[in-house]
This record gives C-alpha cells, structure tokens and sequence, in this order.
C-alpha cells in the first residue's frame, strides 16, 4: 500500500506538467504563425499593383503588427517577396507603407531597417533612369526615406512622428551652439527633399482636371499627407533653431540660413495653399496655412509672434476599415481557443482513451477527463491573451486618440493665440479707423465747403464760359478781319511795290504838271484880270443904263411925245444888255470850267505833296532803323563781350571747382608734392592776379578790348588750381598740425577764388570787385609753404645729441603728464558718478594707469639700453658725433619718441571724454591700438643697434610685452564698460503700435545698412592712410636714400 501511495505521489503531476508545456509550445507557435500569416495579408493588401490609394485599415494592421512584434522582420520578411524593382506602382505603394511605419511604428523599425538601406539606395537610383510616371516619383520618394532613416539615426531623440516639445528640443541639442546649427543644416536637407517629393507629384498631376476625385490620383497624392505631417513639424523646429541660433551667432554668419529658409519657406507655403484646395485632402486633414511673409530672424521679438502650423486628422472611430481587423482578432481567438482540443485528441492517439486500462487515472473514479485545476489554468491562459490582445488594441486607439487630442489641443491653442492676435490687430485697426473717421469728418466738412464753393466757382464758370464764347466769335471775327488785312496789306504791298517803280514817272509828270499849272495859273489870272475889268466896265455901264433908265422913266411922265423913241431906244438897249448877259453868262461858264480845272490842279498837288511827305517820311524811317540797328549791334557786340567774358569766368570757377572736388577723391590721397613746387606754383599765381588787375583796369578804360582780360582769367584760374591741388598735396607729408593749416588755407583760397570770380561774372560788380582776400590767401599759403621746406640742414649734426634726450624727456614728461590726469580724472570720477557710471569708469582709468605705468617703464628701458648703444658704438668718438654719425636712426628714434608722447596725450583726452559721457569707447581703443604701436617703433628703433645678448635689451622687450598687456586690458575693460552701458539701456516696444514698430524696422534697416556702408568706406580710408603713413614714414626716415646707397655699394 505504501509503495502505490508513493507511486500515485509520484504520478500525479507529472502528466499535467507535460501536457501544459507541449500545449503552451503549441499555441505560441500557432499565435506566431498566425500572425505572421495576417501580417502577410495586410501587406500584400496595402502593397499591390493595382494604381489605388493604400487602404487604411490594412496600414493599421502592419503598424499595430510593428508593436506587437517589437520590429519590423515581419514586414521586411514579405517586402522582400515583392517585384519591387520591377513595378513602380508596387515600389511606390511601399514607401507609403513604409513612411507609415517609419512615422507611427514601433520604435526598433528604424533599427530593423537600417539594414536595408543598401537595397533601397541601389533602388533609388534604378528608378531615378526613368523621367516620368512612377519611376521617377519612386526614386524621389526613396531618397526622402533614406534622408528621414539617416536623420532619425543621427538624432534618436526625435521620434519618428517629429512630435517634441520645445524643452525635448532643447534637450536634443544638449545646449550646444554647435549642435543646433548641424541639426538646423539636416532639418534643412530633410524639408528640401520633403519638398521635391512634393513638387513632383504636383508636376506628374495634370491639375486642370479633378484628379483628386479619381483612383490614379488619390493613389499618389494619398502619401503627402505624411509629408504634410513631417512639414509642419519641421518648419516648426527650423524657425525655433534659427531664433536660437541668431542669439548666440551673429547675422552674418547666418546668412545662408537665412537665403535657404526663405526659398524652402515659398516653396512651402504655395504647396500648402495648392493642397488645401483638392478636395482629396479636405476630407481627410486640415492643412494649415503659413503666414504671409516669413519670421524676421534679426529681430528677437519676433519669435512671440510665430505660431506652430498644427495639422488635424478628423477622427475615424466609425470608419469601416476597423471591421476586418476584428474579426482577424476573433479568428485569432477562435484558433487559440481551439488549439488544447486539438493537442488533447493527439494525446488520446498516442497514449489512449481507455481510462479504465489506465491504473493510475484516478480522474475516472470520479467522472472526469480532465483535472479542473488544469482546465481552469488553461481557461485563464486563455483569458489573457484575449485580454492582452484587448489592451494592445486599447493602446493603440488610445494612442492614437491621445494624438488627435493633442493636435486639437495645439490647434486650438493656435487659435487662441491668432485670435489673441488678431484682437490686438482689430484694436490698433479700430484706433487707426477711428482717426480715419474723424480725418473723413473733417474731410466731409472741407468737401462741403469746397462743395460750395464749387458751385459759385461753376457759376463764375459758366458766365466766364458765355463771355468766353462771345470772345470766341469776336475773336474768329477779328482773326477773319485780320486775314482779310493781311490780303489787302499783300495787295498795297504789290501796289507800293508798283507805286515805286512808278514814282520816278510820277515825278517826271509832277514837275510837267506844275509847269502847266504855273503857267495856266498865270494865264488864269490874266483872264480873271481882263474878265474884271470888263465885268467891271460892263457893270459901269449897267449902272449908267439903270441911271438913264431912271431918268427915262422919270422924263415919260413929262414926255410922252419922245415914248416911240425913247421906246425903241430901250429896245436897242435891250437888245444891247441881252447880249451883255449873253457874254456875262458865256464868261461866267468858262470861268466855272477853269475853276474845276484849277480845283483839279490843286488837287493833284496836294496828292502829290502827300505822297512826297510819305516817301519823306519813309526814308527817314529807314535812316532811324539803320541807326537803331547799329545801336543794337552795338549792344550785341557788348553783350557778347560780356557773354564771353562770363564763359571764361564760369570755366576758371569750373577749373577751381575741380581741383577742390579732387581733394576729397580717395586716389589724391596718395599724391605728393614738395614744398618748393607749391612756392614757386602760389608765386606765379600771384602775378597772375596783378595781371588780371591790369587786364581789368583796361577793359574798364576801353569795353572793345577784353582779350587781355579774358587770358588774365583763364591763367589765374589754372593756376589757382594747380596751386590748391599741389598744397593738397604737399600736406599729405607735412606734420600733422602743418598739414591741417595748409589744407584749410588751400580750401579756403578755393572759395576765396570762387568768390572773386563771381564778382567779376556781373558788370554792376566787375569794376568794384576786390583781389585782396585772394591775394592774403596766397600769401598765406606761401608762407606756410616756406615753413614747410626742409630745415635740416639748418639742425647742426652736433645738436642730434640733444635732441635725442630732449625728446626723451619730452616723452616722459608727457607721460607723468597723462598718468597725473588719469588720477585726478579718476577721483573726479569717484566723487561724481555712481552705480554702473561709476565701477566702468574706475575700470577704464585704472587700465590706462597701468597702460601709463607700463610706458614709463618702457621709456626709462629705453634710455638704459640708448647709453649702452652710445657707449658701445662711439669708441673715441664723443656722443654727439656718434648721434651725428648715425644720424637716420638718431631721427627714427625721435620720431618714435614723439609718436609714444603724442599718443599718451591723445589718449588720455579721449578717456576724459568718455569719462565725462561726451566721447566713444571707440576712440579710447583706437588710441590704445596706436600707442602699442608707436611703443613698437620706439622698441623696433632702439633694437636696431643693440647687442642681442643685452641685459637691457631684455628688460627692453620685457616692458615692451608689459605695453601690450596694459593695452589689451584698456581695450577689454572698454569693450565691457561699453556692453555694461548698452545693457543698461534697454529698448521698450510695448507702448509701440504694428505700424510704428514698422517703421521703426525699416528705419533700423536702413541705419543697419548705412553703417554698413560706410564701415566698408572707413575700412578702405584707413587702408589707405595705413599705406599713405608706411610711405611718408619711409622717405622721412632716408629708406629709399639707404636702398640706393645700398644698390651703389
């Protein structure tokens, strides 16, 4: 009994035990091989030759297989069964595929696929022999996925849906300049190839058709709506790297950034509009749309102003494609929940159904097949799975949904901040529409008035328009009147002309017909005369007869008897006066007739006379013309002398004008002239005056004689400018204060000029205008030019000597000078400034005191290793024959003493104004740069003759290696004083509307740009006067004399 108690011990578990394994072995590899079975379905679905879009749903299920395999050799398993490189179609459906997965898969595909990038690269480039449809599509798309592989590899904390906050940007670049800017280079490498993919699908599309409705061309737009996803995100993350970058790095730097952002950032945007316009795309994602002008990078505040492009995708949670994936998970069940019947039905073959030949089942004994302990387990086993499988799906959606959720919350927050913006855009608009509408008020009331004043003015108009019409037909009137007046004034022209060709007949008939009327006049008076004299004897006797008549009458009264003789004497006498009367009446018609004949005479004369008045007239008419034209030949020949004159004036003003225009050209900076040339040049152009004094005392005494004159101007004028160019000249060797006096007396003599020539152009002022301003300042700068030539051989050779020490305590003095002034400077500056002020000045002062100290030190090393040089290198020889002997370096070493004098001096009144607020921190650091260099030539002089094994020679280089660390810290406390001072004053745009900030950019860009220019200016000014300074140093100092003595030895 025992032995059957150990046995049944013994027995009892172990059966279960085995069965458990070999089911569970079983049903893991049922489950793998199911799996990999439907991961073969769903991708050769998604991936298949037929030119349609990739279906959703058979995407999930390769995406959600990534996740539940941990990788991807599933999916490169059955990709490698595929005619890739024979099937652009085929290829280009799985690199959509694959851009999913690579985008929302498991994280190990990107491993997983790495290996594969040999493969796709040789495919790429297979592809890319082909110049149109899928072929060449696919070889871009191909490049586009070995960028992404390449960038995701280099940088694996980005996910493969770019999806990041900025703090994990942040943490991506580890806070290293040096990493943002290669990141923001590959961020650009990667959007330049998101963009090719897109350009050429949009160039493969004919876009004048709805080809986003057919199945062609939903099968290739349907991938841009990852690229869509990978833009924005990149456009995202290159703007905030790039505002990054422009704080640590200056702009110059950045500029190719700058160049390639604004071409990706066009491109972008017109392919964002363009897509937002299929109607493809509207169902499916909400593209976003980039502002209208690009973020200004150089300006910081503008990062406030960027808003993160957020793409939506519409939820799906009732779309069909989910349906077959769930009965995929129930199939999958169903086998899973089937597979122990099937491994207990191959138990019962091998080991048998009799329970009953079985002496150990004890499971018989109480009617069962199985131990409950077992199925229970099994059942659990099952339960779990399920219930994994759940929860991976419940993950996924809810993975999913998470992403939606936080794209609608991004978009939203988007919003906000455009709607924030766009608030404060309406109310700086309201405020600018409100100033518009009382500008409209005003401009209202201004029409209203003008409105009236219109009307009045269109009254006016219109009677001004009647009487113009009146004076229209007046005017026609007048024009036909004066037509008709210029045909009569041909036609009594031709009638003159005639009149003058008959006149000399006229003349001819005139002096006959005043001889015939003379002569008729005087046959006329005769007849008068005897016609009288009978009128008068008839009238006698008329008054006789009327007396006898009277008698008669009176005497027939008495007499009756004498009527019949009376009566027939009467009749006689009748008869007699009849014929009387007859004769008065023939002689009266006959003196009628020589009347009208007279009348006619006289009427002919004074026709006659008339016209000779006229011709008179005529001909003293022309005589008056003739000499008025003379007269105003006369004036022309005046004016043109004057003319002439002027001419000549204005073209010496031109000649002066020139010469002073070239003073300031950057090439005249390099000429050179010597002091004698500019004499002998201002001597003659003084003579040249008194010449043109004299030209002009003549022409005044004689207008007709203006040639001397007019050669006068033209030589003063030459001879003036050559004057002004060569003390131009002459002053770029002169020293420093001589050269500025000879410059202002050579400019000032040019408009003295110019002034004395604008007198002389006027003939009010020709005769008043005074040479004496002119002449002073011809004087002046001969003088200054007989300053100015050489006086060295007036410096005995043995005065060098004392010269030498002289100029070194010089030196010296003017240092202990300026350190003295930097004291009193300082504690000036303690006393009266406070704060930031106050610890920048006592930093600059202090460094210049110590740049003194470190000169002095300098100096008294100098004047060491000098006596060393002296008493080495006179031998028996005194020390002023041994200065006069070495008589170039004696003056190269006084010239390098005076340089370190001057600079101290010069320095220390540029750190008194900055001190006092008034000066530049520039012009401290220039004199720092300047007295380093002037203690160089002092050290380079000194070094010249010395022993190189000198004692003094080394404490010589020493102080001098001490100068240039005193020179460098004034530069650097400089440098920081100014960036403390800057810091302080801050700028404040918050009281500035959109306009003024505008403006107030473009007004910085235009400074921006001026200094720019005229930093370059400067740049090469300086260059120039460094060139300029070598080549004066170099004949002051004898070097050309020593080559050529050199060259002849």
């Amino acid at each position: 009994m025992d032995r059957v108690k150990n046995s049944m011990q013994q027995v009892q578990n172990p059966i279960p035990k085995v069965l458990n394994r070999r089911a569970g072995a079983n049903s893991l590899e049922a489950e793998k091989e199911n799996f990999e079975r439907s991961q073969a379905v769903s991708i050769n679905k998604a991936i298949n030759a037929q030119e349609v879009a990739v279906k959703e749903k058979h995407a999930r299920t390769c995406i959600l297989g990534t996740h539940h395999e941990k990788g991807a050799l599933t999916f490169w398993a059955a990709v490698h069964r595929l005619p890739l490189s024979s099937n652009a179609v085929l290829c280009w459906k799985f690199c959509h595929v694959f851009h999913k997965l690579l985008r929302d898969g498991h994280h190990s595909v990107l491993k997983d696929s790495m290996r594969n990038k040999a493969d796709m690269t040789d495919m790429s480039r297979m592809w890319g022999h082909l110049s149109e449809g899928y072929g060449k599509l696919c070889s871009i798309y191909l490049k586009l996925l070995i960028t992404k592989m390449e960038f995701h590899s280099k940088n694996p904390r980005f996910p493969g849906n770019l999806m990041m906050t900025d703090k994990q940007l942040d943490e991506a670049g580890e806070n290293d300049v040096n990493n943002f800017f290669q990141m923001t280079v590959e961020m650009f490498d990667y959007l330049e190839c998101e963009l090719n993919l897109f350009l050429a699908v949009f160039s493969s599309l004919d876009m004048s058709r709805s080809v986003s409705v057919t199945t062609a061309g939903q099968c290739r737009l349907a991938p841009l709506i990852q690229v869509i996803l990978d833009c924005s995100h990149l456009y995202d993350y290159i703007v905030k790297l790039l505002f990054k970058l422009h704080s640590c790095l200056p702009a110059d730097t950045l500029q190719g950034h700058r160049d390639r952002f604004q071409e990706q950032f066009r491109k972008l945007k017109d392919l964002f509009y363009r897509s937002s316009n299929l109607q493809y795309f509207k169902r499916l994602i909400q593209i976003p749309q980039l502002p209208e002008n690009p973020p200004n990078f150089l300006r910081a505040s503008a990062l406030s102003e960027h808003i993160s492009p957020v793409v939506v995708i519409p939820l799906e949670s009732s779309s069909p494609d989910n349906e077959p994936s769930v009965e995929t998970e129930e199939l999958v069940d169903m086998d899973t929940a089937l597979q122990p019947t099937h491994v207990e039905s191959k138990f019962d073959n091998l080991f048998g159904t009799s329970s009953a030949s079985d002496p150990f089942n004890f499971n018989s004994q109480n009617g069962m097949y199985k131990d409950d302990k077992d199925r229970l387990i099994e059942q659990l086993s099952r339960d779990i799975r399920a219930l994994k499988e759940e929860l991976e799906t419940f993950k996924a959606e809810s993975h999913r949904l998470c992403q939606a959720l936080r794209g609608r919350i991004s978009e939203l927050e988007a919003e906000l901040a455009e709607q924030t913006h766009l608030k404060q855009q309406a109310l700086d608009e309201g405020e600018f529409l409100r100033a518009e509408l009382e500008d409209l008020r005003r401009r209202r009331e201004d029409t209203e008035k003008a409105q009236r004043s219109l009307t009045e003015v269109e009254k006016k108009a219109q009677a001004n328009e009647q009487r113009y019409t009146k004076l229209k037909e007046k005017y026609t009137e007048l024009v036909q009147s004066h037509a008709e007046l210029l045909r009569k004034n041909a036609e009594v022209t031709r009638q003159v002309t005639v009149a003058r060709a008959a006149q000399d007949e006229v003349e001819s008939v005139r002096r006959e017909m005043q001889e015939k009327l003379k002569e008729a006049q005087e046959e006329s008076q005769h007849r008068e005369k005897e016609q009288s004299e009978k009128l008068q004897i008839l009238q006698r006797e008329l008054a006789e007869s009327r007396e006898q008549l009277g008698t008669l009458r009176a005497s027939i009264t008495s007499s009756q008897q004498m009527s019949t003789d009376l009566s027939s004497k009467i009749e006689a006498l009748e008869q007699d006066k009849g014929g009387l009367a007859e004769a008065v009446t023939q002689k009266e018609a006959e003196l009628s007739v020589l009347g009208a004949e007279l009348e006619q005479l006289q009427s002919t004369l004074s026709s006659e006379r008339e016209s000779a008045v006229k011709t008179a007239e005529a001909l003293q008419n022309q005589l008056n013309e003739k000499e008025s034209r003379e007269q105003a030949l006369e004036r022309q020949l005046a004016a043109e002398r004057l003319a002439l004159l002027r001419s000549s004036v204005e073209e010496g003003e031109r000649i002066i004008q020139d010469a002073l225009a070239r003073l300031e050209h950057p090439a005249h900076i390099g000429c050179t002239s010597s002091a004698d040339y500019l004499v002998s040049r201002s001597q003659a152009a003084l003579e040249s005056l008194n010449r043109l004094q004299a030209g002009r005392q003549q022409y005044l005494s004689d207008p007709t004689d203006v040639s001397e004159l007019l050669r006068a101007v033209a030589q003063l004028a030459h001879l003036v400018g050559d004057t002004i160019v060569q003390g131009s000249a002459t002053s770029h060797m002169a020293p420093l204060e001589q050269a500025d006096m000879l410059s202002e007396a050579v400019k000032s003599c040019g408009g003295d000029a110019l002034a004395f020539l604008r007198l002389l152009k006027e003939e009010e002022t020709l005769g008043s205008a005074d040479s004496t301003v002119l002449r002073e300042g011809l004087a002046r700068i001969t003088s200054i030019g007989e300053e100015l030539r050489p006086k060295g051989l007036d410096i005995n050779q043995g005065e060098l000597g004392d010269l030498v020490e002289h100029e070194l305590a010089a030196t010296s003095a003017a240092v202990e000078s300026a350190a003295a002034r930097i004291e009193e400077m300082l504690s000036q500056a303690r006393a009266a400034d406070t704060g930031i002020k106050m610890e920048v000045n006592e930093r600059i002062l202090a460094s210049c005191t110590d740049l003194m100290q470190a000169i002095k030190v300098l100096i008294l090393s100098s004047k060491d290793l000098q006596r060393d040089i002296v008493e080495s290198g006179r031998g028996a020889a005194s020390t002023k024959e041994f200065y006069a002997k070495n008589s170039r370096w004696t003056e190269g070493l006084i010239s390098a003493s005076k340089a370190v004098g001057y600079g101290a001096t010069v320095m220390v009144d540029a750190a008194d104004l900055v001190v006092q607020g008034k000066g530049k921190f520039e012009e401290l650091m220039v004199c720092s740069h300047e007295i380093a260099a002037s203690t160089a030539q002092l050290v380079a002089a000194s070094k010249v003759k010395a022993d190189k094994g000198s004692a003094n020679l080394v404490r010589l280089q020493q102080a001098s290696r001490g100068v240039n660390q005193a020179t460098a810290s004034v530069v650097a406390s400089t440098k920081n004083g100014k960036a403390q001072i800057e810091d302080t004053e801050t700028m404040d745009f918050s009281s500035m509307t959109l306009t003024q900030i505008k403006r107030q950019e473009m007004d910085s860009q235009v400074r921006v740009l001026e200094l720019e220019n005229n930093l370059q200016k400067e740049r090469q000014k300086l260059g120039e006067l460094r060139k300029k300074h070598y080549e004066l140093a170099g004949v002051a100092e004898g070097w050309e004399e020593e080559e050529g003595t050199g060259a002849g030895c």
